[in-house]
């Protein structure tokens, strides 16, 4: 399997990592010599410095062997153009990424006539992203599997007493439910009951959707309680556009804090129904003019890391029930735990997870990647003949590093334990450290239907 990336970006780097990892055979291509330096230092793969719009390039490369193509380039254009490139040349599938708002209606006509399989918009995904964390009732994030059967929530146990220095066995209000990974510091740890929590441990726990919503009943505050009808986001970005044009949608009021006049006046155009503010939102005082404390939730989504973590924690602090911040870096994932806000989201996680999905197969029906990228949750049907079918797990000998959180079966939603057997057709939730990625991939083999069995098939046709 070869897939070429062009765009050694945040986005091209975290896609060559997971690739790597799955025995991918991955070329990144860059014409920026700074880009491909500091990729050269993360991960070990064949990359060429070039312009990924050159045809010469393309075709030295023998781009008509490669599965697949990824154009991740700061430019929309020059993505879809490369698309079309390859695929003209022989490439046998490409995905393209694009991002302009102005292109949203556009995408259905754009990938049929430029020959173009697969969009993905960080910018959309991150802001649906958002909106479904806004939305819930209660303070911690949560993520939907199994067509909403199955739930996973993450929350920050700060310094409370009902929870550190506890060994996740003693806890209370956990009989139903598995507390699948623990983030400490950044590092992602896949825990067992002898586990002992720590403050501001975040705790990643999955269950049935009717199980979670009590323990979210017991977890959360008055504060939380309060339906989010008024939003302040901080930057007037793509993301900014797309969530507020949903929250809008929903009858939810929102107000959008811009630095840049010129985008301020963009912004009017756009969002007719949104207050749109120019001002520095770093200026607290502006903020408090803005009536900030009385907004169910606060959104940072700059362009810069350290705006966004900053004045969401001002806004915490504020009484703000959500804040919520966009982070781009990972070195700053060991602080996120600490700080109190509510959520943090990552653009590149979130794009990556939909690319992995797409390469596994059609047997794999979701990926997501753990905050700081240590670790992922696949949502995948258990195909004929794999090795885990009909043995107990506590016979598996799985690595730590990898626990299945959840099962359906015959439409009924298990919460297994070492005697649950594991069944052909079943679906399942696993969690993965990433330095266990191979482990997982023997024992659970990608099954034909997917992006790359549709490729292969055209090329032995």
């Amino acid at each position: 399997m070869k897939v070429m990336i062009v765009g050694a970006g945040k986005l091209g780097t975290k896609l060559a990592e997971a690739m790597v990892l799955e025995d991918i055979d991955v070329t990144v291509i860059d014409n920026n010599p700074k880009k491909l330096e500091r990729f050269n230092e993360q991960v070990d793969c064949l990359t060429v410095e070039a312009n990924g719009i050159d045809i010469k390039t393309l075709k030295g490369l023998g781009i008509e062997s490669y599965n697949l193509l990824v154009a991740c380039t700061d430019s929309d254009e020059t993505n879809t153009i490369i698309c079309t490139l390859a695929k003209k040349l022989g490439c046998k599938g490409t995905i393209a990424r694009i991002r302009n708002p102005e292109y949203k209606e556009q995408l259905d006509f754009i990938k049929k006539e430029m020959g173009i399989d697969e969009v993905v918009n960080p910018d959309l995904a991150t802001s649906h992203v958002i909106e479904t964390y806004l939305l819930n009732s209660y303070s911690f994030y949560s993520g939907d599997f199994a067509d909403g059967r199955i739930q996973m929530v993450d929350f920050n146990i700060g310094g409370s007493d009902e929870f550190v220095g506890k060994k996740l066995k003693e806890l209370n209000n956990f009989d139903r439910l598995l507390i699948a990974a623990i983030s400490r510091q950044g590092q992602i740890i896949i825990p067992y009951g002898e586990t002992v929590l720590e403050a501001f441990d975040t705790i990643y726990v999955i269950g049935k959707k009717t199980d979670i919503d009590k323990l979210g009943n017991i977890l959360k505050d008055n504060a939380s309680n309060r339906k989010v009808e008024k939003v302040m986001i901080l930057g007037g970005s793509n993301i900014s556009i797309y969530l507020a044009r949903r929250l809008r949608a929903l009858g939810i009021s929102v107000t959008i804090v811009e630095q840049d006049k010129v985008r301020c006046q963009e912004l009017t155009e756009i969002l007719n129904d949104v207050l749109i503010i120019h001002g520095d939102g770093t200026d607290i005082h502006l903020l408090e003019e803005e009536q900030l404390k009385t907004m169910d939730a606060f959104v940072g989504i700059t362009g810069f890391d350290e705006e966004n973590l900053l004045m969401a924690l001002m806004a915490k602090y504020s009484g703000v029930p959500k804040a919520i911040a966009k982070i781009s870096r990972p070195n700053y994932n060991k602080i996120i735990d600490k700080l109190g806000i509510d959520a943090a989201f990552n653009p590149v996680f979130i794009t990556a997870s939909h690319i992995l999905k797409l390469i596994r197969g059609g047997k794999v029906v979701s990926v997501s990647l753990l905050i700081g990228g240590d670790g992922e949750v696949t949502e995948l049907i258990v195909g004929k003949g794999v090795p885990i079918i009909g043995k107990p797990l506590e016979e598996l000998k799985l690595p730590k590093g990898i626990i299945i959180g959840a099962i359906v079966h015959d439409n009924e939603v298990i919460i297994p334990n070492g005697k649950t057997i594991i069944h052909e057709n079943d679906r399942i939730i696993v969690f993965c450290l990433t330095e266990d990625l191979p482990t997982l991939r023997s024992f659970i083999r990608p099954q034909k239907g997917g992006l790359f069995s549709v490729f292969n098939r055209h090329k032995d046709n």
